[in-house]
């Protein structure tokens, strides 16, 4: 519980550290709303009409005041209103999030329910011809981009089988999980090919590594059989890597996987994000950046503290 407790207390501050690199950073680049809502239009603008716009904008008061501004309606739970949809930035994220929450989650099921048998079975023979094709197969997930997958995906399924993947839009699991399947799936698989590569390949290296060990020699010349030193000796402490790539992976999708969005037309937290940059929509960006942010930390938190569930020798303390 100390460690819990130390952990949550760096919460705030990494937010706030966050918070102030992407704020002022968001306003580095050229142009402003006014300009990326009305385009050359804004050049007919005259000065009266764009000091209104900016004060409603909230951008005609110095960088510092508006960020002092936006903190303190952070502290109360505001993150703002979104200048592109006109509805609070939080009621906007939470719209986009289960969508990108869902092809996160089916994109580690695939991965690794392929990449952690995959691994088990090439380090179980090991230089064999098994683990030279899985190994091979596992470089070239790695090594291919996920926007190839996806349009390779996509021509298969038109050109072949005269099926177009549903996209541009998003159906609730709740209100019809078929639909919602056929929606996700492909571009989960899309996310999950070189994600199941990753996993093949650290399952393997860490079940080497285990299968080397003093206890695992005690086990066999006791009589185990073969099936249980792999599946419940060695798998457990060989799955500590696995996580800790899982954890990471998981936070980097639940960031948005804007690329699989983008080529699926897909409306997640991916997408909303890079629009919101376009068009300079800086509470939506700030709110989506750093909601991004806290998915990480809680992920991370929870990874760690799966550590000590998986290796009863590792133990967190507060020191």
């Amino acid at each position: 519980m100390n460690y819990l407790a130390r952990r949550l207390l760096t919460f705030p501050l990494i937010l706030l550290g966050v918070s102030l690199l992407v704020f002022f950073s968001i306003r580095m680049i050229p142009g402003d709303a006014i300009t990326a809502m009305l385009g050359t239009e804004a050049g007919l603008l005259t000065p009266v009409q764009r000091q209104a716009l900016a004060a409603y904008f909230g951008i005609d008061q110095p960088v510092v005041v508006q960020y002092g501004r936006w903190l303190a309606g952070l502290l109360q739970g505001d993150l703002g209103i979104s200048v592109t949809y006109g509805k609070p930035v939080l009621t906007v994220i939470l719209e986009r999030f289960p969508l990108t929450l869902e092809l996160a989650l089916l994109a580690m099921v695939i991965a690794l329910g392929i990449g952690v048998p995959a691994g088990v079975l090439a380090a179980t023979n090991n230089e064999r011809s098994t683990d030279v094709v899985v190994r091979i197969l596992a470089m070239l997930g790695q090594s291919t981009p996920g926007f190839v997958v996806g349009l390779v995906i996509i021509y298969v399924l038109s050109v072949y089988f005269g099926f177009v993947p549903a996209m541009g839009s998003f159906t609730p699991l709740w209100a019809d999980p078929l639909a919602n399947l056929g929606q996700l799936i492909f571009p989960a698989v899309t996310l999950g090919f070189a994600f199941a590569a990753s996993v093949t390949r650290i399952s393997r290296s860490a079940m080497l590594d285990v299968l080397s060990d003093d206890y695992i020699r005690t086990a066999r010349a006791k009589g185990v059989s073969g099936s249980s030193v792999v599946w419940h000796h060695a798998l457990p402490n060989a799955l500590i890597p696995v996580v800790t790539l899982s954890g990471v992976e998981f936070g980097y999708l639940l960031g948005g996987a804007v690329i699989v969005e983008q080529i699926f037309a897909l409306p997640g937290l991916g997408r909303l994000t890079l629009d919101a940059i376009g068009q300079r929509d800086y509470a939506l960006v700030q709110g989506c950046v750093l909601f991004i942010a806290l998915n990480f930390l809680i992920v991370n938190l929870l990874v760690d503290l799966a550590y000590a569930a998986l290796d009863p020798r590792i133990r967190l303390s507060a020191r």
